[in-house]
């Protein structure tokens, strides 16, 4: 389900009060150092392979060469044989699901035999060398384009029926769930070719160098038992499941853990197929905002006014904190204005809201307030970038669709 690794919100939870708001936001601040890292996309590399003779008298030379390369092609990435097999670290692991979860010791070894350790999961996996700048204006444009719009109208158009029993049954907008498939793997064009059980394994004993990489490891074995829990409750081999290099699978891109909590049988024939089966991906979708405390017909974003004691309090407020944990009381008796006609202010002031900030480098940073439902979507992936894409592109795909 993650694009990019989950990161956790690390800056202290704090109640705010108005002469708090008001005092920061006459102060020139230092800007605050980024909350999490957000990964790039990254390509698997080619092998170009150069051959220097000619062809006439090197016939049983290039015979050889290309046995050669099909021999290495299925374990081009193999880079100890039966790396997992009597490993001290695997087989911890192995005792200690086989006592919690009643798996056969020796089954698990034969399988853990198997598992090749993914290079490429590990690089990609990897913290980038040098610091990157956070830049929405680069971040959004990845998204919001016509490859995800017009795919939107048209997945929209073809699941009609499926995205408007999951709207009435979950609470959750047709456009959001659209959106988020749109984001995940452009409506299912893009599920990533990793073995499933190769990429979990890698990342959960072969986690590469990371200031995190104890939690990383954690975070990836326990994800590595769901799957193979997963695979047994359903009767799946789990080497035939593929996806992402950090192991979600799907057209909504859930990892394991996921599957097993939040995805459903929406068709209703007695399995859940999140590969092959877009209305199961559809209705697991709006059951995992749904079971996050989605909230049916509320809103999930406002619009702060652009005059600057606006702007200021708005960047006073913008703790890091993913929870709504501010009133937009607290910004209104300071002063804040709003750009939504149609807000009750008065009505709403005990409303729960958070300041989500959008910095682009060379330009003033945007702000938005967030309320409960935009903290939802960053369930899906933890990263107000992420959430604040998905909400734009769902209304993109709206009016796009729109008589």
């Amino acid at each position: 389900m993650y694009d990019s690794l989950p990161t956790a919100h690390t800056r202290p939870t704090h109640r705010p009060d108005t002469d708090r708001l008001c005092a920061a936001a006459l102060r020139k601040r230092a800007a605050p150092p980024p909350r999490s890292r957000l990964s790039r996309l990254a390509h698997a590399l080619g092998v170009v392979l150069c051959v220097g003779t000619f062809a006439l008298t090197c016939a049983g030379a290039h015979a050889q060469a290309r046995a050669k390369k099909v021999a290495q092609a299925e374990f081009e990435e193999e880079v100890v044989p039966q790396r997992y097999a009597a490993n001290p670290d695997v087989d911890a692991f192995i005792n200690d699901i086989a006592a919690r979860d009643g798996f056969d010791r020796t089954e698990l070894q034969r399988v853990f035999s198997r598992v090749l350790f993914s290079q490429t999961a590990a690089r990609l996996a990897a913290p980038p060398t040098t610091p990157t700048q956070k830049n929405w204006t680069r971040y959004e444009r990845n998204f919001l384009d016509n490859t995800r719009i017009n795919g939107g109208v048209r997945f929209w158009n073809q699941n009609a029926a499926a995205l408007a029993r999951a709207a009435k049954q979950y609470g959750v907008p047709e456009e959001i769930i659209v959106a988020i498939i749109g984001v995940e793997t452009i409506y299912g064009r893009h599920m990533g070719n990793f073995r499933t059980i190769d990429a979990l394994t890698t990342l959960a004993f072969d986690y590469p160098p990371a200031r995190n990489r104890s939690e990383r490891m954690a975070l990836f074995r326990n994800e590595l038992e769901n799957l193979l829990l997963y695979a047994r409750e359903r009767g799946i081999d789990p080497f035939s499941l593929y996806g992402s290099y950090a192991g979600a699978i799907g057209i909504a891109q859930f990892m394991p853990s996921s599957i097993r909590n939040y995805a459903v049988d929406f068709t209703g024939d007695g399995k859940i197929n999140l590969t092959n089966n877009v209305d199961d991906a559809i209705g697991s979708v709006a059951n995992f905002l749904k079971l996050h405390g989605w909230q049916a017909k509320q809103p999930i974003v406002w619009n702060i006014a652009g005059d600057r004691g606006s702007q200021g309090l708005a960047e006073a407020g913008a703790d890091g904190q993913p929870e709504p944990h501010w009133k937009l009381g607290d910004f209104i008796k300071a002063g804040m204005l709003m750009n939504e006609p149609r807000l009750d202010v008065g009505a709403s002031l005990d409303t729960p809201v958070l300041i989500v900030d959008l910095p682009t480098p060379g330009q003033a940073t945007e702000y938005r307030m967030g309320l409960t439902n935009f903290y939802v979507l960053t369930r899906y992936n933890r990263s107000f970038f992420y959430a604040m894409a998905v909400y734009d592109l769902a209304d993109a795909i709206k009016a796009a669709r729109a008589p």
